[in-house]
């Protein structure tokens, strides 16, 4: 079976941003000081960065507005 030629686009824009602004920024002693850094990159990319896509809204948020659109919807259909 032949793959979609977009199958892997989020998965490298996202690579693509997190060399940008994470990996070619800092420079690392140690594989823990790496770990620890990835990790607080990854809350902040998760919690504070805003993403075009997402109607410039956090991820967190656009998540929370998604399950409340959803929410509304079950309720209004009981």
């Amino acid at each position: 079976m032949k793959g979609w030629p977009y199958d892997n686009a989020v998965a490298e824009a996202t690579y693509r941003v997190m060399k940008t602004d994470f990996v070619n920024q800092m420079q690392f002693c140690s594989l823990e000081q790496l770990q620890i850094e990835c990790y607080d990159y990854v809350n902040w990319f998760d919690n504070h960065e805003i993403h075009g896509t997402l109607d410039y809204l956090k991820p967190i948020q656009y998540r929370q507005q998604a399950l409340k659109k959803s929410f509304d919807l079950v309720l209004t259909i009981q």
